[in-house]
């Protein structure tokens, strides 16, 4: 059994020593953060002490029950059955409290090419700049975020090969594992698609975003429009999430599709509107026909296809897509992004005119 101890600390960064008797642990027993004992143990009379668990192959007999409860256990963890409670414990020592500030942003686009993923990869680096963060590629389909960030030649592991599962993850254990891109003095971790293998699954999605916010981070989220259950993991932990539409007049239409299937797994989102506008279609307009609250609007960026074509991703400091992206994060770190007021979504004169418009 202490082979299987040992495996699970690993897998949480968390640091283990042994001792075969109680009278070999005197050493560790009164300033070791956590004790773990077996039963025999527990049947032999532990000095008492906070941060005892008795680890059990199988339910443990009633006797050890007693025992235990007369010993002062605060907990027992029966083994397979408990292994994802004896993995948090584990990963609460090597990871220490939750540290305040963390939060979840997911953003997905109205319509394909919407700029989604660009504004996703710009608030990661901007999150980065200000403090930790990370980057999460949630679109198998969009071609991998590492080649956004111009980053599809640094070491480290892409989806395929990050084999993490549900349960408690080690966010410092994981990101030692990934490819990190440099922006203004920040550093963003990043877990990107490749263009070969699987994708991520829903329980490595919700794993690694809830090990992101214990540890403090922004954990910035690219999310296909399609929602499938990875995208619908993040939408659940969300504390923003973001559609962004192009000021045209047939992405309203495709974004009013997309908000509604948002609206299944949580009742508000954000808008930021993409420029150039269409003529006569200001932002205002947008968010009406889409029926969701605006964020901001986002003007085009100069030079910013070609430098994407280019290999190179550095967002102008003061261009409108860091601008953005402050912006977005400011809003999901200030909790003001709470359930936002139902708006109407039946059919008006603007949506006649959009879609006079569109034909």
């Amino acid at each position: 059994m202490f082979d299987e101890i040992l495996r699970l600390a690993a897998a949480v960064g968390c640091a283990a020593q042994h001792a075969p008797d109680l009278v070999a642990a005197r050493g560790y027993w009164a300033r070791a953060p956590l004790v773990l004992v077996d039963e025999q143990a527990v049947h032999d009379g532990l000095p008492r002490r906070p941060g005892i668990l008795l680890v059990t192959k199988g339910p443990p007999l009633a006797e050890t029950w007693r025992r235990a409860f007369e010993a002062g256990v605060e907990k027992v963890v029966s083994l397979p059955d408990g292994e994802a409670t004896l993995i948090g414990v584990l990963a609460d020592i090597a990871e220490g409290p939750g540290v305040p500030g963390g939060c979840v942003v997911g953003v997905l686009g109205g319509r394909g090419g919407a700029g989604a993923s660009v504004l996703a990869a710009a608030s990661g680096l901007v999150a980065a700049e200000q403090g930790e963060a990370l980057l999460i590629d949630c679109d198998p389909l969009g071609g991998g975020v590492d080649l956004l960030l111009g980053a599809e030649a640094y070491d480290g592991l892409r989806w395929p090969g990050v084999l993490v599962g549900s349960g408690r993850i080690s966010l410092p254990t994981l990101t030692k594992t990934l490819p990190e891109r440099r922006y203004r003095g920040g550093r963003l971790p990043f877990v990107s698609c490749d263009r070969m293998g699987q994708g991520p699954t829903a329980e490595s999605v919700a794993s690694i975003v809830e090990a992101g916010r214990r540890a403090g981070s922004v954990v910035v989220c690219d999310l296909p429009r399609h929602l499938g259950p990875q995208a619908e993991a993040v939408l659940r932990r969300a504390d923003l999430v973001v559609l962004v539409v192009p000021a045209e007049v047939r992405a309203c239409a495709a974004a009013n599709r997309v908000a509604e299937t948002i609206a299944e797994v949580r009742d508000h989102t954000r808008l930021v509107v993409r420029g150039p506008a269409s003529k006569g279609l200001c932002p205002e307009d947008v968010a009406k026909a889409v029926g969701l609250p605006l964020l901001t609007f986002m003007p085009p960026e100069p030079q910013l296809e070609r430098s994407l074509e280019a290999g190179r991703f550095e967002p102008r400091s003061r261009g409108p897509l860091v601008t953005a992206a402050r912006l977005m994060l400011s809003e999901a770190r200030s909790g003001l992004c709470g359930k936002a007021s139902a708006m109407n979504r039946q059919v008006d004169p603007i949506e006649h005119r959009l879609a006079e418009k569109d034909s």
